[in-house]
């Protein structure tokens, strides 16, 4: 069998690629070991993880976030397997939609191991072992990323006390003590969901802050949420050893600047300390393609190796491990293999952190800014004087616009607060057509919303905010 493309991997980048390609008119198979489609996000990370801090924080909210709007509730009851279940099926109902599409498109699902042969040629060996050859025009690696473990510390993840998050979203039963190694967005999703359940929650990160990379003052005042909702955070801590018990596990410790060792016992240990790309067995070197010093696909501005006909796309390759960055990675590729002009705007690429509240981000940074020497205004305006977070409870947090001091073009902005996730959107809209803080501060917002607090930041960075 003869295709035009060959995608391994049916990851966000990888089903993507290959839808886009088939309605382009290209004929496509896609190789995938799962049982399931969907890669990672959609079988044990972005997509199962909504579902249960979702799910948790209906149980939080039940338990003690009523009372204030007179809706009295006797202590909720923690039905862990049936919130379990209702997780499974989310992620049951998205792989399917995955399948569905890939009939529709007549995509052909070459189930198995992938491995490339030369440019033009991909071998699957399927369950049984046997092994088929497929020639392709074109060959896609979109095989993602796996758990990167502890620098310089042997751990034995199992899955079952020391956990990556795959364990962490399928635990039998609420841990009495949960430490996660690691204060970045997987560690604290997941810490977040097992502390509004009951767990008590130590978080270790290495850096001085959590959400390392993340604006300067949102990650600060994030934390002090976080510890305000009782997660214990130990920022500027280098962890050096995790060890299994007859009971649990336990982690050990120490100042980065110096200081006396610590060592925790927990139930169960989450070890969140980020993810690599995945490019095990995938017959790279023999096909002769070049991998960077992170051990990441190197590509082209048109994602191709430097083998001509071997393209890559999302976690495998530079750049935020985003399943949305991947998706239109996808979509590009897709377009620029049918001969059309595909492109990724890697400066409007907004990143969420789901928790409660919401963490959301788009563009650059304070601090990015600063190092960049570029002269910038900036506008902040707290959900405290909006007048729908008011009448919700949800006054936590605040928005920041950072312009451009001279052209008042919007580079940047920040937002941790209820729904940040959605509310970033209309400024990664802005950004993708150049606009301005003017631009955002003159546009109408329907009253009483959380999105006016996104435009009186920018008012605040254009000239002033109206209730504040």
């Amino acid at each position: 069998m003869a295709y035009d493309l060959v995608v391994i991997g049916s990851g966000p980048g990888g089903y993507v690629c290959a839808i886009k390609a088939a309605q382009l008119g290209l004929k496509v198979a896609v190789v995938e070991k799962r049982e399931t489609l969907g890669g990672t996000c959609l079988n044990v990370g972005c997509i199962p993880s909504k579902a249960l801090l979702h799910a948790s924080e209906m149980f939080a909210e039940a338990g003690h976030g009523l009372d204030a709007l007179g809706v009295e509730v006797s202590g909720p009851k923690l039905n862990l397997a049936k919130m379990m279940a209702h997780k499974d099926a989310t992620v049951a109902s998205n792989v399917t939609g995955v399948a569905f599409l890939f009939k529709k498109n007549k995509i052909d699902w070459l189930k198995g191991l992938g491995r490339i042969v030369a440019a033009g040629k991909v071998a699957v060996k399927g369950a049984d072992g046997a092994e088929q050859e497929v020639e392709t025009k074109a060959i896609v690696i979109a095989t993602g990323s796996e758990v990167a473990g502890i620098p310089g510390v042997e751990v034995e993840i199992d899955e079952k006390t020391i956990v990556s998050s795959t364990g962490a979203i399928a635990l039998e039963k609420v841990p009495a003590n949960l430490l996660v190694v690691g204060g970045g967005v997987i560690g604290l999703e997941l810490g977040s969901v097992w502390a509004r359940l009951g767990s008590k929650v130590i978080v270790v990160e290495y850096l001085d802050t959590v959400l390392g990379g993340m604006d300067g003052e949102v990650a600060k005042q994030f934390g002090r949420m976080l510890a305000k909702q009782g997660m214990d955070i130990r920022t500027g801590s280098k962890v050096t050893a995790v060890a299994k018990a007859k009971k649990g596990a336990s982690v050990t410790f120490e100042p980065v600047k110096g200081g006396d060792a610590e060592t925790i016992a927990a139930d169960i240990v989450l070890v969140a300390t980020g993810r690599r790309a995945f490019t095990e067995g995938l017959g790279l070197a023999e096909a002769g393609v070049e991998l960077d010093e992170r051990g990441r696909v190197k590509t082209d501005s048109h994602y191709q190796t430097n083998v001509a006909g071997i393209y890559a796309i999302g976690d495998v390759i530079a750049g935020p491990m985003l399943a949305h960055k991947a998706e239109d990675e996808g979509v590009a590729l897709a377009e620029i293999l049918a001969g059309q002009a595909g492109h990724v705007n890697y400066g409007v690429i907004p990143s969420v952190v789901y928790t409660s509240p919401e963490v959301a981000s788009v563009g650059k940074t304070e601090e990015e800014l600063k190092k960049a020497g570029v002269e910038y205004k900036v506008g902040k305006f707290p959900f405290t004087a909006n007048a729908r977070a008011r009448a919700t409870l949800r006054t936590d947090g605040f928005v920041k616009v950072l312009a451009d001091k001279a052209s008042d073009r919007v580079l940047g902005v920040h937002i941790v607060g209820f729904g940040a996730g959605e509310l970033i959107q209309e400024a990664s809209v802005l950004m993708e057509f150049g606009g301005s803080a003017e631009d955002l501060a003159r546009t109408c917002h329907p009253h009483p919303t959380m999105s006016e607090a996104v435009k009186e930041a920018a008012l605040a960075a254009f000239f002033k905010p109206i209730h504040l």
